[in-house]
């Protein structure tokens, strides 16, 4: 019993910092840096995901094998809607363009939605964590 409370409180503990990340994003996205904005946005979903995992005490070292895995258990399940793993996947494509192009120029729409997807999925998996303890 005491393994799966440490394993929900550090669940919690990474959903926390999912929605700082966050915080951070929509702060950035008000001052128009548009890729800070989706850099934040991407990772608060990747540590929200990093949440859901924490509760399986699953981690991996590449973040194409933690969404790998999450897509594999909880999107194909429908654990969580399918829908959300192709936003997911978008948000990843983005935030690599984001960082990497150095001429990928973000639209103000673009980033919203990955601020909306990251909001999205906080939500959902906030919920899902309250239905586990």
């Amino acid at each position: 019993m005491e393994k799966e409370k440490t394993a929900i409180e550090f669940a919690k503990y990474r959903l926390e910092k999912a929605k700082e990340t966050l915080k951070s994003a929509k702060l950035l996205y008000s001052n128009n840096d548009l890729i800070g904005a989706n850099n934040r946005a991407y990772y608060s979903i990747f540590y929200a995901i990093r949440a859901v995992l924490a509760l399986e005490r699953k981690d991996f070292k590449r973040h194409k094998d933690v969404i790998a895995y999450f897509n594999k258990s909880y999107i194909k399940t429908e654990i969580f809607p399918r829908k959300m793993g192709s936003k997911i996947a978008q948000c990843q494509a983005v935030r690599e363009d984001s960082d990497y192009d150095d001429e990928y120029e973000p639209s103000n729409e673009k980033t919203q939605q990955q601020i909306d997807t990251a909001e999205e999925l906080i939500d959902m998996i906030q919920k899902f964590l309250e239905e586990r303890g």
